[in-house]
C-alpha cells in the first residue's frame, strides 16, 4: 500500500544532508513551508545552498536559518525586500553567497530539471552581468544566453490539500513555485493544511501528482471547505 504520510516534522526531515541544495517554496511568505523550515532548523542540517524567491524577512524562517549560520549560498530572485536584515548582514561581512536569477529564469530551470531538459536558451539577461561567463546565441535573430537546469537535492513545499499518494492541490496564490519545485526536487517533502481520503480529491485540480513527492506531513490550518 502506497503511503507517503509521515507521523511529524521530524520524521519528514529525516537524512537532511549536510551540503544539500535545498528549493524552498513560496512567494514572499504566501505558500511558503515555514512547518518545514523550522522543522529543517531543528533537523540540523549545515553548508546549505538555498534556492527561493527572496532571502527570507526578519528574523525568523528562512532568515533565522541563515542567522544561524546553517547556509553557504542563497539562489533567488529578490534578496532585498522589506526586512531582509539578516541576508543583508551577512552578505555585507562576507558570510553569504549570492547568485541572482530573474524571476522567470529561475521558474524554468526549475521547470526544466522536472521535465529532464538539461539546459535552454533565453533572451533574459543578455548584456547584462547576469549574463558574464554564460555561452551566447543567436536565435531567430534575439540574443539568448545558455541557462542550466536547476535541481534541488531537497524540495520542501506547502498545498492546501494531500491524500496519502502524495498528490497535491494548491489554493490561490499558494500556487507559486511550489509545483515546479515539486518536480525539481530529487526528494519532495510536502507540509498540507488538509488531508483527504484517497479519492476525494478532483482529478483535474491535482496540481503535482503524487509521483513527484517522496513524504507529506499534515499541518492543519483552516477550514478546507473555505
Amino acid at each position: 500500500m502506497i503511503d507517503k504520510r509521515v507521523a511529524s516534522l521530524a520524521d519528514a526531515l529525516a537524512g537532511v544532508k549536510d551540503g544539500s541544495t535545498i528549493l524552498v517554496g513560496g512567494f514572499g511568505a504566501v505558500g511558503q513551508p515555514n512547518a518545514l523550515i523550522e522543522a529543517l532548523i531543528e533537523q540540523g542540517a549545515t553548508d546549505l545552498t538555498i534556492v527561493a524567491n527572496n532571502a527570507g524577512t526578519g528574523r525568523v524562517g528562512l532568515a533565522k536559518l541563515m542567522e544561524l549560520g546553517r547556509v553557504r549560498k542563497i539562489i533567488c530572485s529578490f534578496p532585498r525586500s522589506a526586512g531582509s536584515v539578516v541576508f543583508e548582514e551577512l552578505f555585507r561581512a562576507g558570510k553569504l553567497e549570492l547568485e541572482i536569477v530573474p524571476q522567470g529564469t529561475l521558474a524554468e530551470r526549475m521547470r526544466a530539471a522536472g521535465a529532464g531538459v538539461p539546459a535552454f536558451y533565453t533572451p533574459t539577461g543578455v548584456g547584462t552581468r547576469l549574463a558574464e561567463g554564460k555561452e551566447e546565441r543567436t536565435i531567430n535573430g534575439r540574443r539568448c544566453i545558455l541557462e542550466q537546469a536547476l535541481y534541488g537535492d531537497v524540495a520542501l513545499v506547502e498545498a492546501w490539500q494531500a491524500d496519502r499518494w502524495g498528490n497535491l492541490i494548491y489554493r490561490s496564490s499558494g500556487r507559486n513555485f511550489n509545483p515546479v519545485m515539486a518536480t525539481a526536487g530529487k526528494l519532495t517533502i510536502a507540509q498540507s493544511q488538509h488531508m483527504a481520503e484517497l479519492g476525494e480529491l478532483d482529478p483535474d485540480a491535482i496540481v503535482t501528482p503524487g509521483i513527484y513527492v517522496n513524504r507529506v506531513v499534515h499541518v492543519p490550518y483552516g477550514d478546507p471547505a473555505s
